[in-house]
């Protein structure tokens, strides 16, 4: 047998030897998003997100989910040029972002909300004249502050990565108020009497996963998430992370259509 015959059988017995590879779904995060996607005392990714995603990848046919930290703003550009497949981080669905990329059926309704230390006396958006506040950067808080910043009288926004410096920066008194999500801050202060929300701001935000414009993900996620709704995965994932039933009302429970402009 020559040379050439044998290398090529060597090659094809160890294709037929090599497991298939596995399907594997790349996944966008701001890790450090209490209680969306962070890191626990082992260093392990957790939280409602990223279970949701993995249940999601795996009905989806998916054999496992990766996970790639890219701070939040990075994770648009990243779904558009197919460097991940998804992105979550508590993202929330808005005409401008469907201009450029798409979206899965809704899972979360929220609000943002301003957060202070008790001991500062700022009682709510009206105390926030001459003071600075901080928001994560490209996100539904930072558009809000950023439109609102002259009626608020605002002397400053500060810009961050995720909700863990910004509330550092509060309890240093670096910062005066924190503009963010609201579940996000009410769970990262549920067992820090020092903080308070003083007051919640109403923007009707809807959550969900992001994907490249027009991909044929959103179809085959939101198809996912449907079956997860119904069958109560949802449900229980909520009561797991947040202490609650979700309300029948809300995204977590309904059915949806993938959002469009």
């Amino acid at each position: 047998m020559t040379r050439i015959k044998l290398a090529a059988l060597a090659a094809a017995l160890l294709t037929i030897a090599s497991p298939a590879a596995a399907k594997s779904l790349t996944v966008g995060a701001n890790i450090g998003n209490v209680p969306w996607e962070f890191q626990d005392e082992k260093s392990e990714t957790v939280g409602f997100e990223v279970e949701l995603v993995k249940e999601m990848a795996k009905r989806m046919g998916y054999d496992e989910t990766s996970f790639e930290n890219i701070p939040f703003n990075g994770l648009f550009s990243a779904v558009q040029s197919g460097r991940i497949d998804a992105a979550i981080s508590s993202i929330t669905i808005t005409k401008k972002r469907l201009e450029s990329v798409s979206f899965a059926q809704p899972y979360y309704d929220s609000d943002q909300s301003l957060s202070v230390l008790k001991s500062s006396g700022i009682e709510g958006l009206k105390g926030l004249n001459g003071k600075v506040v901080g928001v994560d950067t490209g996100s539904t808080g930072d558009i809000y502050a950023t439109a609102h910043e002259k009626e608020l009288g605002l002397s400053e926004i500060r810009r961050f990565e995720g909700l863990s410096p910004a509330m550092l920066d509060l309890a240093a008194g670096r910062i005066d108020g924190y503009i963010s999500d609201i579940p996000a801050v009410a769970y990262y202060i549920k067992d820090k009497p020092q903080y308070a929300v003083v007051e919640r701001i109403p923007t009707g935000e809807q959550y969900s996963v992001m994907f490249a414009k027009d991909s044929p993900l959103v179809a085959e996620a939101t198809k996912a998430i449907t079956a997860m709704k119904t069958d109560g995965f949802l449900s229980g994932l909520h009561e797991k992370w947040f202490g609650t039933k979700p309300d029948a009302a809300t995204s977590t429970v309904k059915v949806a259509e993938p959002p469009k402009l």
